[in-house]
């Protein structure tokens, strides 16, 4: 149980900085966003306007693309876990049903030496 607890602690860990990471992913966001916004009300020519827009969708995207890495990484790393507790689980189960080798040997069958009476 203790590998359990390792793990689900070190999963919190990962998944705060998972959060940390799309907070700050989701502020440039907003700013990349906010800067296409404004770039139209700019005095720019329009072949360098649409380069702009095209360079900041670009980055948008790119962005985008990086959340929704994390949060598919976050995903998997909270399955594993949880098939990782479920295999433990499992395991525990089975040592308890499975009976202990100590305590339950099989009596051999009797050979040859043990059923004919010796007479000396």
């Amino acid at each position: 149980m203790q590998i359990s607890n390792a793990t689900s602690s070190s999963g919190a860990a990962s998944s705060a900085s998972a959060a940390s990471d799309i907070n700050k992913l989701q502020k440039q966001l907003r700013e990349l966003t906010n800067e296409l916004r404004s770039l139209a009300g700019q005095n720019m020519e329009t072949k360098a306007k649409q380069a702009k827009a095209k360079l900041l969708q670009a980055q948008i995207q790119m962005v985008q693309q990086q959340i929704a890495a994390i949060q598919r990484q976050t995903q998997q790393e909270q399955v594993d876990r949880m098939q990782a507790q479920q295999q433990a689980q499992q395991r525990a189960r089975a040592d308890q049903q499975a009976p202990s080798s100590s305590t339950h040997r099989p009596r051999p069958a009797p050979g040859l030496g043990e059923s004919v009476d010796t007479f000396a």
